[in-house]
C-alpha cells in the first residue's frame, strides 16, 4: 500500500508532519516564524526534511513528558 511510501518519504509537507508526528499547522507556522523548527522552502512549498525533523525533535525532547 500507499502507507509504506509516506513512512519512507523524505521531504515532508505541513499537512504529513501534522498526521506522523501531531504538530499542529498552525504551531507549525508559530514555530517556522521563530525558526524553532528546521524547514526548506521550495518556491511557496514548505517541506520538512524528515532527517532533520527526526534530529530536532531528539533534541527537543522533554524527559518524563
Amino acid at each position: 500500500g500507499n502507507n509504506m511510501n509516506r513512512e519512507n518519504k523524505r521531504w515532508l509537507t505541513p499537512k504529513d508532519l501534522e498526521i506522523e508526528q501531531k504538530i499542529m499547522r498552525s504551531t507549525q507556522a508559530k514555530y517556522r516564524m521563530k525558526r524553532l523548527i528546521p524547514f526548506s522552502k521550495i518556491g511557496k512549498f514548505i517541506r520538512y526534511d524528515r532527517y532533520e525533523i527526526d534530529k530536532w525533535l531528539e533534541s527537543n525532547k522533554v524527559v518524563g513528558a
